[in-house]
Order: structure tokens, then C-alpha cells, then sequence
């Protein structure tokens, strides 16, 4: 007897049974059933089904990035306070709330002292009441006569400190202050993409004057001219009056549009053309910007920049407004000026005594870096060890995924162990390669009109196929235009058009737009190419595979903007080219997706050389073990090669050396590994306690998606407790294990957002008919309408289905209403007029009028009879005369023009209709389903 366990996984339940059956004596029995509800709230799995995959997992960890940060940040405040403390930098009141024997540089519990404020006798004082005189005095020089915050101090001496001597505790408080403002640290490809052909720029101007248009529009609002301080004219309606902005300072996202060349595009009058719009939070990057410019342009550093805005307007708000996020670079430099002059102007205090006690301080266990930091100085101790230390991101490679076809033995503890290889980045010139041949051996070419294969009429021989793989290695993306304007390459203009809408390919393609998906073809090669092609005196010669391959390395691996300028340079030294030229052009190359494919380097190596084809196939490039099997199979040996292997080697007619190129990847797997899917290793557990160590060890949140992770360890978990239950842990007590997949696991997030788009599409659209109904039943003209019956319902589907997917024009207004739920009275009115005069018989290609068509004079007609084929679909339904749809009976739809093509079908009242002939019908149908693909299928 076999006992058989079917599972049935989804979102928030697992349903099981366990059967005992005999197949032979036809008994069995029903051993137990049930389900095991997973803990999760509607929210999440509602979220789960909508392709959004947000968890309670992903709210911890932005929670814990938080954390981080004030984590790091309180860490180099105890590294500063340790070194500052040797340095007897620290003011005594504050070095005496540290702790500086157990835990080392952090505040005594319950204290947090200031270090420019000390308190004594019930107030607290101001520890550099000079410096902060001396800034008054300054002030009153230049003309500001009036309260100053003792905070703006720290400003006064960071400008002082680039010049002039400072108190050693006014240096502590400096460098205390640069560890709470460090700026951002940006990473190569995290700036924004440059648009050449649009200038986006960040403006704080003012309005000098405001001149409004005589008359409101139709919406009641006036248009107003702002003129701004530098020329421009600024011109924005608004139904509350604008007089009073004039002479106030505005924020402006100024958008220019350029010419090719970069001057700036004009308009018919001669204007330049120019848009404004107010600051949204996600342009705090162009803010960035301007404030960086601002700074460049004064020659001046952070500080010096802030008190001089300062004296110029004490009124001006610093954070967020005069000073926001700017470039680490700019905090650096000025703190390294600092720190330099400091050590020029009192260089006692930094001796190198003082300065190995302070490594020895931080790094009492590391001798290592002791040694090393010793043939440092004070400014790269503060600067790069300390404040502006950037701790390296975390190696990412364990959430790639593995080859399924190469990988590594080792001992351990005397057992062999195997390690798979790391799967391809896809920017990797190799996979690039190799994906361009797997596509071009996919790819078929389809008539429209008759839906057939031409493929052999455009790729005769091997070299049309050498000649379309040369091409698309040349190309970043290709859509079917593309494929077919390269086959039709002597014809131009209207020709080309015509002759490329007869044709599609077997890739996606909608059929509504007549566009196709773009492709991803050799990126990396394109990308690589054209900014060579603008670095100065590059050899013809010089961009080979083995150069490619090496400027990819530099280009995907080094993420820090410093190191890849660097690296850079180091390339285009070693290949003598023009460094200033090759830097300025391969600067900005955006970094390379995190993409992978599903095989190794080492693995495509091997494969390659047997997908190329013609001139691009070579015996020497196919390595010695494959060799090998090659000749076994040729000389029908049967050392290491399966079975299988020779059968599809004997089908494909593989008799010669000459004959292993142009494989498909399948066969290809064959020759190299000895099996295409087929898993190398199957294993299984054998115990329940097996299993449970398993459950045991599964780390958390090793699977990318907390949803999938959760039914999976469910579904353990259930099968251990019936193993245990039922079987009482017994080895192969389950004889076969069947699992059933609720769709919402088996398709991605993508998938899963289409799928709720068309259930929302379709509530819409329920809702818009029973809406339409009930005023169709208002309508005196409009016989035997029943809002509430659903027959009626899907009859008005139908009709409007026809109308919309026909290839008729359709105003914009209109296609809007045919997506709301609820259309206005108004609007209803209006799609019911239009709806009226659209539609047509599919089989006569006389009129349905709206009026008539809840009467017994028209049907429901199945294409595809439900005698033939179930197909309750709407897909498979059209609405026709009630008497062509008797006259139809069992018939499919062009079965039954070709066998009463011109009969005359009398169709009441006195009236006839003629059927259709093919021409007819077939021309019809072409027209009038276009956009339904599937529909047209069933009809023709």
C-alpha cells in the first residue's frame, strides 16, 4: 500500500491529506486531513497579493539602519574623546564626566556634559567668553549692532583657526564639531543622470515686481507675470492674488531646455525656453548642487562661508537653509587646513611622542596597525582613522546564487566537501556573448496576417546567422523594428513602415500597439564603445575581447569615486593611452546592476565555444576535458558518456569536430557535462530528527522574500508532525509527496501586480455596467433593460468589449470613462450615445442597435459551440442576430461562413441579412478585433 501525502501551499494556510492507496486492487483509504493556518495578518498577505512584498522584517531593518548610524557615530565620539584626552585637549570640566579606565571615552551614567558650557553656583557659563567677545567686535565693525547667539562662536573660530593660533580647547570643540556634521558621502553611480538636452537648476531669487492679466480664466484663475531679479519672467496662474509676493526671496527648480550643441532652445517669439516650479523634498539633490557651487565659487571653506553669510545677514536661518547636505569633500578639506596650520603655528602640542601615545590608545591589541599609523601624522589620524572613517560595505556574495554546473572540492576534517561557483554578473562581457547567442537561435519571424513561420525566408545559411550576430553584438537593446529594419535595410520611409507591419517576432509583442519589449543585446560592449570612440588617439586596433575584459573588472568592481579615478588612470597608463582623455570620458560611466545569470564564468567559458558558429567558432578555443568528450562520442566510446547523450548526438548528426558548433544550450550542457536539467545531487531525509535539525539550523531570512520563507518552514513543520504523527517517524514511510502551489507563490511580484490589475480593471467594470444599465433603463427608447440580471450584464460586457478593442478612433474623454467605476450622469449620457452607433454583427456586419439589444431580436453567441469546448470566456463570445445564431447551431464561427457564406437569413419584421463570405469575414475581423488577439484567434 502507498501512502501518499498531497500538500496545498498558499499565503495564509497549508491544506494536507494523507491517503493509503492500492493501485492494482483499486483500494484506499483516507488516513487524515486537514489544514494548518499560518499567522498573518490580512494587511501583509493583501500587500503579498498586490506584488508588494513590504514585511515587519523590512520595518526592523530601517528601524536598525537608524540605530546604526547614532551607534557609529557615538563610537568615533569615544575614539575622539580618548585621543583628545592624551592630547589634554579636553576642558576639565568636561574630561571629568568620561570614563576613561572601563568604559573607555564614553560619558559617565547619568551625565552629559557640554564642552563650551560649564555649570557652577546654579547656572552654566560660557567657556570662551573671548573668542566669543572678539566675534562681537567683528560684527560691530561691520555694522551689526545686535544680539548674538554664543553658538555662532564655533563659526568665528573655524574661520580664525585658518589663520591664527586657538586655545587648545577651542581646537577640541572644532573637532568635536566636524564628527556631528560629516556631510554626504557620495558613491560612484549615486549621482543623477544628466539629461543633455534639459538644465536643471536650483534658484533663490527675488520678485521685484508682479503684473497680473486683466481677466480671470474659465477656471477663475489669473495669470500672473512675476519678474525676477536676474531678467527672467515667471508666469504661474493661481486663484488667490499674487501683488503681495513682490520684493520676497522665492526658491525655484528652473528647468532650460538646450540644443544639442547646449545653447539654450528659443521659441517662435525669440523667448527662451524656460519653466519654473516650486522645491519638492526630493530635490534636495539640486540643492546640494547649488550650495556646493556657491561655496566653490567664494574659494572660501564650510565655516569661513557660514560667518561670513552670518555678518553680511544675522538673520539668515543656517541649518537647512543657508548650509544643507553637501559633499563630504568640503567638510574634509577644511578640517585638514585647519589641523595643518595648527601644527605650522603650535607644533608642541602635536609632538611625536604625544602622537604614537594616541595609537597606542586606540589600538592597544594591533600592532599591526600601530606600525602602520606610526609613518602617520596627527591630520590622517583626526581626518581618515577617526571622523571621516568610511567602513567598507559588507560583501554581498553569499545572496548570489550558485552555478548548478561548476564547483570546487576541499577537505574538511577529513571529508570531501563541494562548494559551488558564483553565478555570472550579466555585465560580464562573456555572459553578454552568451546571452546574444541563447536569444538569436530563440528567435522566429511570424507573418501578421497569416500567423506564419518565415524565419528560413530572413536567415538562409550560416553566414546570415554570422551576419545578424556580428550586428547585434553592436547594439545596446533591439525591439522587432530594429531585427526587421536590419533584414530590409535597402528600403527607406514609407516602404520600410509597411514592409515592417506585415512581420512580428516570437518574442512579446502587443498585438494592440503594434510594439514590441526591447531586449538587452551587448550593453556592456556598446556602453564601452562609445565612450572609447571620444577618448583622443585610440590605436583602431585596441578594443579586443582580453581589453574589454579587463576595463569591465575596473568598471563593476570598484565602487569608491576616488579609487575608480585612480584605477583609471592606472589603465590608461598601462595601455598608453591619453589618461586626461580616457578619465574625462569614463568618469561618469554608470555603475553595472547587481544582475546575475544562472551559470558561473567557468561554466560559460566552457559552453561558448560550442554555441559560436562559422567565423566565430573555433576548435583550439574548446578545453581539453571537453575535447575529449567529444571524440568519445565520435569515435562511440563508451568511457563517461550516458546513454542519452549519444542518442541526441546521433539525432543531430554530431560525426565530425566540425560539426560541434551552433548548439543549443541544452545539447551544448550534454556534451561538456552530461545532463542539461537534471539535478546532479538529490538528496532526502531520512528521519524526522533529520528534518528537525534541519528546522533547527534554517536561518532566518536567508530566503529574499519573509512571505515565501514562512509558508516554506510552515510546510516543514507540517510534514515533520504527520511523519511523526502517522508514520512515528519510520524511514520512507511516505511513498510520494504531490504539492499543490497557490498562485500567489508561483508567480513573481510583477506578475502579481498584473493579475491585480485586472481584477481592479474588472471591478470597474462591473460596476461602470450596472452603473450604465439603470440609465439605459430610464431611457424610454431603450426596450426590456433589468439592471440586476446578470445575463444583461454580461450582454453590455460583450457590446462594449467590441466597440473598445474594435479598430475604430476613440476620443481620449471617452476612453477615460470606459475606465472609471462610476461615470458621472453626464458622462453616462455621453458613452451611451457614443456606445450606440459603434457596434456590428460579426457574422452579417450589420448594426446592433443599443436600443435593441436587450431584445429577444439579438443573442449571445460562442464562437467555439459549448458542445465542441467549454469556454465560457468573453473572449469566446460575441453578440449576433438570434436568428444567425440558430442558423449557426454547432458550427465554429468561420466554419460557418465557409458553409452559408451569402445565405439570406430572415431576421423578423420584414428585414434580412446576408452572411458574410470569407474575404468578408476574415477583412471584418482583421478590422474589428485587432486589439484582441485572442478573440480574432477563436473567430478565424
Amino acid at each position: 500500500m502507498k501512502k501518499i501525502l498531497g500538500l496545498d501551499l498558499g499565503t495564509n494556510s497549508i491544506g494536507w491529506a494523507l491517503v493509503e492507496q492500492n493501485f492494482e486492487k483499486k483500494e484506499g483509504k483516507i488516513l487524515g486531513m486537514g489544514s494548518r493556518i499560518i499567522p498573518m495578518s490580512e494587511e501583509i498577505i493583501g500587500k503579498f497579493g498586490k506584488g508588494v512584498t513590504e514585511s515587519e522584517t523590512a520595518k526592523r531593518t530601517s528601524f536598525r539602519s537608524v540605530r546604526r548610524l547614532r551607534e557609529r557615530h557615538l563610537l568615533r565620539r569615544e575614539r575622539l574623546h580618548r585621543v583628545l584626552n592624551v592630547l589634554n585637549f579636553l576642558p576639565k570640566h568636561y574630561a571629568c564626566q568620561i570614563d576613561f579606565e572601563k568604559r573607555l571615552g564614553k560619558y559617565i551614567v547619568e551625565t552629559e556634559p557640554k564642552l563650551a558650557w560649564q555649570y557652577g553656583e546654579g547656572k552654566y557659563s560660557f567657556l570662551f567668553q573671548n573668542s566669543f567677545n572678539e566675534m562681537l567686535e567683528d560684527f560691530k565693525a561691520n555694522g551689526q549692532d545686535l544680539k548674538i547667539p554664543y553658538d555662532w562662536t564655533i563659526y568665528y573660530l573655524r574661520k580664525k583657526a585658518l589663520s591664527q593660533k586657538l586655545e587648545k580647547e577651542e581646537l577640541a570643540w572644532i573637532i568635536m564639531n566636524f564628527n556631528q556634521k560629516r556631510g554626504y558621502y557620495q558613491l560612484r553611480g549615486e549621482e543623477e543622470e544628466e539629461n543633455l538636452n534639459k538644465r536643471v537648476e536650483f534658484f533663490t531669487l527675488k520678485i521685484t515686481d508682479v503684473i497680473a492679466d486683466e481677466k480671470p480664466n474659465t477656471k477663475g484663475e489669473t495669470w500672473y507675470s512675476l519678474l525676477l531679479e536676474n531678467g527672467w519672467i515667471y508666469r504661474r496662474s493661481s486663484k488667490v492674488s499674487l501683488v503681495d509676493w513682490k520684493d520676497k526671496i522665492r526658491d525655484f527648480i528652473v528647468t532650460t531646455d538646450l540644443n544639442d550643441d547646449g545653447s539654450v532652445k528659443t521659441d517662435k517669439e525669440g523667448a527662451e525656453k524656460r519653466s519654473f516650479r516650486a522645491p519638492k523634498e526630493d530635490d534636495w539633490g539640486l540643492v546640494k548642487k547649488k550650495t556646493e557651487q556657491e561655496i566653490e565659487q567664494t574659494k572660501k571653506t564650510v565655516g569661513e562661508y557660514i560667518y561670513d553669510a552670518l555678518l553680511k545677514n544675522p538673520h539668515q536661518k543656517i541649518k537647512g537653509k543657508l548650509v544643507r547636505t553637501i559633499e563630504r569633500k568640503f567638510y574634509k578639506q577644511e578640517l585638514e587646513t585647519i589641523l595643518r596650520k595648527q601644527l605650522e603655528l603650535q607644533p608642541e602640542l602635536f609632538s611625536d611622542n604625544l602622537y604614537n601615545d594616541c595609537v597606542r590608545e586606540l589600538y592597544r591589541n594591533n600592532e599591526s596597525h600601530q606600525i602602520t599609523l606610526s609613518k602617520k601624522d596627527f591630520v590622517h589620524l583626526f581626518v581618515n582613522d577617526i571622523i571621516f572613517y568610511q567602513r567598507p560595505l559588507r560583501s554581498q556574495k553569499s545572496t548570489i546564487s550558485n552555478c548548478t554546473l561548476e564547483y570546487r572540492t576541499y577537505k574538511l576534517n577529513g571529508e570531501t566537501k563541494r562548494e559551488y561557483l558564483k553565478a555570472i554578473p550579466k555585465s560580464n562581457p562573456y555572459y553578454q556573448e552568451f546571452r546574444v547567442w541563447q536569444w538569436l537561435y530563440n528567435l522566429k519571424i511570424y507573418t501578421n496576417k497569416e500567423d506564419k513561420e518565415v524565419t528560413n525566408e530572413f536567415i538562409k545559411n550560416v553566414d546570415d546567422l554570422v551576419s545578424l550576430f556580428a550586428f547585434l553584438m553592436t547594439q545596446k537593446e533591439v525591439t522587432h523594428k530594429d531585427i526587421l529594419k536590419y533584414f530590409f535595410n535597402d528600403l527607406k520611409g514609407k516602404a520600410l513602415n509597411d514592409k515592417i507591419a506585415q512581420y512580428r517576432w516570437n518574442y512579446v509583442y502587443d498585438e494592440e500597439t503594434k510594439e514590441s519589449k526591447t531586449y538587452p543585446m551587448n550593453e556592456t560592449r556598446f556602453e564601452i564603445t562609445k565612450r572609447l570612440n571620444k577618448v583622443n588617439n585610440v590605436p583602431i586596433d585596441f578594443h579586443s575581447n582580453e581589453i574589454e575584459q579587463k576595463l569591465w573588472h575596473i568598471l563593476y568592481s570598484v565602487t569608491d569615486k576616488k579609487e575608480y579615478e585612480q584605477a583609471l588612470k592606472s589603465f590608461a597608463t598601462k595601455n598608453n593611452l591619453h589618461v586626461e582623455s580616457f578619465v574625462e570620458n569614463f568618469l561618469k560611466f554608470p555603475p553595472f546592476k547587481s544582475e546575475y545569470g544562472s551559470f558561473s564564468e567557468k561554466a560559460i567559458k566552457k559552453l561558448l565555444p560550442l554555441l559560436r558558429i562559422g567565423e566565430f567558432w573555433s576548435w583550439d578555443n574548446i578545453d581539453s576535458k571537453t575535447k575529449d568528450r567529444i571524440a568519445n562520442i565520435i569515435n562511440a566510446e563508451q568511457d563517461n558518456i550516458r546513454l542519452i547523450v549519444r542518442e541526441k548526438a546521433e539525432k543531430h548528426h554530431l560525426n565530425s569536430e566540425s560539426d560541434f558548433q551552433g548548439l543549443p544550450l541544452w545539447l551544448a550542457q550534454y556534451i561538456v557535462y552530461d545532463r542539461h536539467s537534471e539535478a546532479e545531487t538529490a538528496g532526502k531525509w531520512k528521519s524526522v530528527a533529520e528534518l528537525e535539525n534541519f528546522l533547527k539550523e534554517f536561518k532566518q531570512h536567508s530566503l529574499r522574500n519573509p512571505i515565501v520563507e514562512q509558508v516554506v518552514t510552515e510546510t516543514l513543520r507540517v510534514v515533520k508532525d504527520l511523519w511523526q504523527h502517522y508514520g512515528k517517524g519510520e524511514k520512507d514511510f511516505f511513498s510520494e509527496i504531490h504539492v499543490e502551489l497557490g498562485r500567489e507563490m508561483k508567480n513573481t511580484a510583477d506578475e502579481r501586480k498584473r493579475l491585480t490589475s485586472i481584477v481592479t480593471t474588472n471591478e470597474n467594470t462591473n460596476a461602470r455596467i450596472k452603473a450604465l444599465l439603470i440609465e439605459l433603463m430610464n431611457d424610454a427608447n431603450v426596450e426590456n433593460v433589468r439592471p440586476h440580471s446578470p445575463m444583461q450584464q454580461e450582454i453590455l460586457k460583450i457590446y462594449e468589449e467590441g466597440v473598445l478593442n474594435s479598430n475604430i478612433t476613440i476620443e481620449d474623454d471617452i476612453l477615460s470613462i470606459s475606465k472609471k467605476a462610476e461615470p458621472s450622469k453626464s458622462e453616462l449620457q455621453r458613452y451611451k450615445l457614443w456606445l450606440e452607433q459603434k457596434y456590428h454583427s460579426p457574422y452579417t456586419g450589420q448594426m446592433i442597435p443599443l436600443n435593441k439589444l436587450f431584445t429577444a431580436d439579438y443573442e449571445i453567441e460562442h464562437v467555439i459551440p459549448q458542445s465542441r469546448y467549454f469556454d465560457d470566456s468573453l473572449s469566446n463570445k460575441v453578440i449576433c442576430e438570434a436568428a444567425v445564431n440558430k442558423l449557426k447551431d454547432n458550427q465554429l464561427g468561420f466554419e460557418f461562413i465557409k458553409n452559408h457564406y451569402g445565405q439570406k437569413v430572415q431576421v423578423g419584421f420584414g428585414k434580412e441579412v446576408t452572411i458574410f463570405n470569407e474575404q468578408q469575414y476574415k477583412d471584418f475581423v482583421e478590422v474589428h478585433f485587432a486589439k484582441n488577439k485572442t478573440k480574432k484567434g477563436k473567430l478565424l
